[in-house]
């Protein structure tokens, strides 16, 4: 079912820009096509969004944030909308104005947002209350954060499930959890495991579970399959894809991936400094995109065909000039790191007095060895240990087997001068940007600790520096003094990566650094990352469920299932002839 979808509203034009107006043009002719199907023009929207504005306050004094500016937009039953753009355009903005999440002491939401034919904008409290979880529901980008630390999984859903159907047992809630987590890939067992025990990947499901417990009629999907490597992601898609069909549930989809929103959506809407430029049928819209803006997103996106290590075109620069030197990194007789019979295994929860469960084998029997300047992909489904090897190497696990060197000393448990060192000569760009960012430290707080620590620059010139690291990855100097909570996810990363810029490391582990990010800036940070390889001659262990950024980056690639290494050579031979039916099952999932 196809349903109208314009860039903005048709009764407040002199609010708007030339762009919005230009897209109020392409709407009508996109609404006049979508008037062949008589149930998008007789049945009313789902959702239906009116000249929707939204304006932060800024905490300083200074002058007002405008987010989301003149946006309209209506979403049938049973369509999926993609709402695409760059981090900071505005897209998690609206999401979080449909359920009225903002708080309304320091931000104004006005237009209309209507669910159903109920008007949300300015509605009380308890109207809310009862929409969010139940007749709307959220898939949160951020997965940590927005789970209870305090409560198992399972209790958690259970606890959704009882909010809306007052009547319902802790059985019947249960069983309705329990079904819930097995439907997108979570073992029954692990029901009563707490957030902290999942990987980031594995994190999203259960959100993604919540979010269906009460099969609402609107499901806003903020970034739902960032975490997800492409089997569990082809699977979290196919169950929304069910849930549709089966109930005729509406999805907003806001997402960075435009290989997601081409193989899921049926519309498309791309957002640019919170004004909609350009609205199309997805397919229409990624094959002949009108707005140059548009033209390079779709250009930005990597695939497996890009030739690797190349520049990759950017919103500002779409045909990049530079190249960068082709890799010969040798073998040395001396490796920099240098991993053994590696095995991590977590006790088991106790579930009664005296009885214990099983361990969990998390790492088992891993070998694995990195070059002075090489980059190592490692790859594979979420759980399957990837980032419990990484934290070994960076020193924050210990291993319950074998041997880990770097630059041939044993850093298995290291004494207080090889933690100086390897704190400053190892550096982690983390998966979660959120949680791994003090929220209560400014940027410029954020940058200055490791410069502190690990130069010996004064004041002034740390500061100098910090700049210079956020210009590097993208932001400006006028963000140092911000919190985290003040900006995007893609943003924080970009603060993450520039954080373990700071003390020129010799090995930075990149723990799904590019997840969060949209297509122009996550080719923006991957042209940056090989740019230092290439001039700083820094080497990578490229932690990634993302098979394309893989193939580009990486000069070879390790792949794990179950906690074991099951391959791993050189990235051509991996790509063009993998040896195991796991690593054929993970390229196949691209295709």
């Amino acid at each position: 079912m196809k349903s109208t979808v314009p860039g903005t509203g048709a009764k407040s034009t002199d609010a708007r820009s030339a762009d919005a107006k230009s897209t109020d043009a392409r709407s009508a002719d996109a609404k006049s096509t979508d008037a062949k199907s008589t149930d998008a023009t007789t049945a009313e929207p789902v959702l239906s969004v009116r000249d929707l504005t939204v304006t932060f306050a800024d905490p300083r004094g200074g002058a007002p944030v405008t987010a989301v500016r003149g946006l309209s937009f209506d979403l049938a039953r049973g369509e999926v909308l993609g709402l695409v753009g760059e981090s900071g355009s505005g897209k998690s903005t609206v999401g979080l104005a449909v359920l009225g999440l903002h708080d309304p002491r320091t931000t104004a939401v006005t237009g209309s947002i209507r669910l159903g034919g109920q008007e949300l904008v300015g509605a009380e409290e308890s109207v809310l209350r009862g929409v969010r979880g139940g007749r709307a529901a959220l898939v949160f980008q951020d997965a940590l954060t927005s789970l209870s630390p305090f409560h198992g999984v399972g209790a958690q859903l259970a606890e959704m499930y009882r909010l809306h159907h007052p009547g319902a047992g802790r059985a019947e809630a249960g069983r309705r959890a329990a079904e819930m987590l097995d439907r997108v890939g979570i073992p029954v067992a692990r029901t009563r495991d707490y957030p902290h025990q999942f990987s980031g990947g594995m994190r999203q499901r259960v959100m993604i579970a919540m979010a269906l417990m009460n099969d609402p009629r609107l499901l806003i999907a903020d970034e739902p399959t960032t975490a997800l490597d492409a089997r569990v992601q082809r699977q979290v898609l196919d169950l929304l894809g069910e849930l549709q069909r089966e109930h005729g549930t509406a999805v907003l989809l806001v997402s960075h991936d435009l290989g997601v929103v081409a193989g899921t959506t049926d519309h498309t809407l791309v957002l640019r400094g919170g004004v909609g430029i350009e609205s199309a049928p997805t397919a229409e819209l990624l094959a002949t995109p009108r707005e140059p803006y548009t033209r390079a997103l779709v250009g930005a996106a990597l695939r497996l065909d890009s030739v690797p290590g190349t520049a990759l075109p950017t919103v500002d620069e779409p045909a990049p000039s530079r190249t960068f030197r082709p890799r010969t990194v040798e073998r040395p007789g001396r490796w920099l790191v240098e991993v053994d019979d590696l095995s991590v295994h977590f006790p088991g929860r106790r579930r009664f007095p005296g009885l214990r469960a099983a361990p969990v084998r998390a790492v088992e029997g891993v070998g694995l060895r990195i070059a002075p300047g090489e980059t190592l992909g490692l790859v594979g489904e979420s759980g399957s240990g990837k980032s419990t090897t990484s934290r070994v190497l960076a020193g924050l696990q210990r291993p319950t087997g074998g041997r880990v060197l770097y630059d041939g000393q044993d850093v298995t448990r290291p004494g207080r001068e090889l933690r100086k060192r390897l704190s400053r000569e190892i550096q982690l760009v983390f998966q979660d940007p959120y949680a791994s960012l003090n929220p209560r430290r400014t940027v410029a707080q954020t940058l200055d600790t490791p410069l502190r620590l690990h130069t010996s620059l004064g004041p002034a010139e740390r500061r100098e520096r910090s700049v210079e690291l956020l210009e590097q990855v993208g932001l400006e100097a006028g963000h140092l003094d911000r919190y985290p909570h003040e900006f995007s996810g893609g943003q924080r990363q970009r603060i993450g990566i520039a954080r373990a810029l700071a003390p020129q490391p010799r090995l930075i582990i990149a723990d799904e650094p590019v997840s969060a990010l949209d297509v122009s800036v996550q080719a923006q940070v991957l042209n940056l990352l090989m740019q230092l390889r290439e001039r700083l001659g820094v080497a990578f262990l490229f932690v990634s469920h993302d098979l394309a950024v893989v193939r580009h980056f990486c000069d070879r690639v390790a792949v794990m299932h179950r906690g074991r290494l099951v391959e791993s050579t050189d990235r051509d031979q991996l790509f063009a002839a993998p040896h195991t039916e796991y690593t054929r099952e993970l390229l196949a999932a691209v295709h």
